[in-house]
């Protein structure tokens, strides 16, 4: 049964899975435990679950179960990769190469780091949003000790040339970071393979509870050390202090091996459905698809709608159809999309376009009605305000 608004805002956050929570349930009762409490039954159960759930994060991304260290989300893991490194490896050099286009989880705490006196490259993308990994090289001097490149963009889902990034890292003997929360169970990554030293991910994209996240920590070729950014006890290998939060990090398991099973299914479905809502709304004239299309995720687009603004084509729509005009931690901003101006586009079209992102419940009814929905507020607002001009 459609059930109203469709939610079609999955880069934002993703609903927890009826299992993952069923999951859960018993560690916030009978199963309490503080999983550092060495000395008695309660915490050995919550130790056996937190390290059962770190295998199973480690065998999504091929690493090993010692390279995982629990966060409270991508953000914190962003923060404790790019601080971390920094504060570890000064004595190599203080430069890092990042991207424009990144998170802001990512770009503000560079500015943090060059506040610190540390250096930062901001690469420029091309109108597909990749980076050009000529222009990455280039930049490379002595003292760069990281490169912090996304694997997917949270707004357009365009996927960056990881492979080739993490060759010219080996080559030039610099560690690369890879904010992984938008890919990570929703398509195939290995760490080994890809050549990725750290990368973060977070549960709430894939269908796990909030307040929950992990960062891989390459242990071997190289290993990989940091300076922890949170202290106090010593926990996740003196990387992250605190009491872990076993429900979620349970929640967090289920999740993984849900995505595990479901992956290549779900990854096919999903882009018939979205590719079927792109055709439909390019037919109305004026429309355009924001970022590369033969190198992004399966779940998201990000359309322009030329002659109109996007946040009074959500208000139309908003009781019946759920997106977003960008990332969820910039949208109460009023100015345009900055992945978008990156990219090339004017603020007129930046201020147009919606990001549409699918997920794990979305029928082809939903999208039926979100083409519907979409249609009529396009034109309607056209029409109201007399400004598009098809010819």
């Amino acid at each position: 049964m459609l059930q109203l608004p469709v939610y079609l805002d999955h880069n934002s956050t993703t609903p927890c899975d009826p299992r993952v929570v069923e999951e859960m349930l018993p560690y916030f009762s009978e199963k309490f435990g503080n999983a550092a409490s060495r000395t008695h039954s309660f915490g050995w159960i919550a130790e056996e679950a937190v390290e059962t759930a770190r295998l199973q994060l480690a065998g999504l991304i091929n690493a090993d179960k010692t390279e995982i260290v629990f966060t409270s989300g991508a953000t914190e893991s962003d923060n404790l990769a790019l601080k971390g490194v920094f504060e570890n490896y000064a004595f190599k050099g203080n430069h890092i190469i990042t991207a424009t286009t990144e998170h802001k989880a990512v770009l503000d705490t560079c500015k943090h780091i060059e506040n610190l006196g540390g250096e930062v490259t901001y690469l420029n993308v091309d109108d597909d949003g990749r980076i050009d990994v000529d222009e990455l090289e280039k930049n490379i001097r002595p003292t760069t000790i990281l490169i912090a490149i996304m694997y997917a963009n949270n707004e357009t889902g365009v996927i960056q040339p990881i492979k080739e990034i993490s060759t010219i890292a080996k080559k030039n003997g610099v560690l690369f970071f890879c904010d992984a929360a938008q890919a990570v169970g929703k398509i195939k990554i290995d760490v080994i393979e890809e050549g990725i030293d750290l990368m973060a991910f977070t549960a709430h994209k894939i269908y796990g509870p909030k307040g929950v996240g992990a960062l891989y920590v390459r242990r071997r070729n190289p290993r990989v050390k940091l300076i922890a950014q949170m202290d106090g006890g010593g926990h996740e290998r003196n990387m992250r202090s605190g009491t872990l939060n076993v429900p979620a990090i349970v929640g967090f398991s289920k999740a993984c091996t849900l995505c595990t099973d479901d992956m290549q299914h779900e990854a096919k479905r999903i882009s018939m459905l979205r590719d079927k809502l792109e055709n439909s709304l390019l037919q109305i004239g004026g429309v355009s698809i924001n970022g590369n299309k033969s190198h992004r995720m399966p779940h998201v687009t990000n359309l322009s709608f030329k002659d109109t603004i996007a946040n009074t084509l959500m208000m139309r729509f908003k009781n019946k159809v759920a997106v977003s005009s960008g990332s969820a931690c910039t949208s109460a901003l009023p100015e345009p999309s900055y992945v978008l101006k990156a990219m090339g586009l004017n603020d007129a079209l930046a201020n147009a376009s919606l990001r549409v992102a699918l997920g794990r419940f979305t029928t082809e009814e939903d999208i039926d009605l979100a083409i519907q929905e979409i249609v009529k507020a396009v034109e309607s607002a056209r029409v109201e305000n007399k400004l598009y001009n098809p010819l």
